[in-house]
């Protein structure tokens, strides 16, 4: 079954999500196909794992086709040597406020420093509450995609 993603991002601007988190996970992720209009990701969380397929985003980067399905542990592992080069490891935090969870992605390796914040939504427009720790918005910078992360890395960026 399609769907869509709907979704914002930011930046974060300190750790003070940290000490509101409910959950956290660490994650490991390649990608079969890093193209914007198409990338193919496969996704280690824990004992977890997944293949995803999102499309291209809207032209405002809120929305976009997102397709997932759980895999096992040993096909993940093995999908990982045939990724692009580049590979995305973070820790994600899932805070809670209002009625919405921000899942906040705290990166290492090639991205240290960076860390984002992403909140999915039932629509476009959607009012959210904006807590304190939160950035400038991001969202449809396609520098900040995960799979643009792997091929150009944020601290090889030279605004840095």
């Amino acid at each position: 079954m399609a769907m869509l993603e709907i979704e914002r991002k930011f930046l974060v601007r300190n750790t003070n999500f940290r000490v509101e988190a409910f959950s956290q996970s660490e994650i490991r992720q390649g990608y079969l196909s890093s193209n914007p209009a198409r990338a193919v990701r496969v996704r280690i969380t824990g004992d977890e794992a997944f293949l995803t397929i999102k499309g291209a985003s809207d032209a405002g980067g809120t929305t976009r086709f997102e397709w997932e399905k759980a895999i096992a542990l040993n096909e993940a592992q093995e999908l990982f040597k045939l990724c692009e080069p580049g590979s995305i490891h973070k820790t994600r935090y899932y805070v809670k406020a209002d009625a919405h969870t921000y899942e906040v992605d705290e990166f290492y390796g090639d991205n240290e420093g960076l860390i984002l914040a992403e909140i999915e939504l039932e629509n476009a427009d959607q009012h959210f509450i904006k807590p304190d720790w939160l950035g400038e918005e991001v969202t449809g910078d396609n520098r900040y995609y995960n799979s643009q992360l792997s091929k150009n890395p944020f601290t090889l960026w030279k605004e840095n």
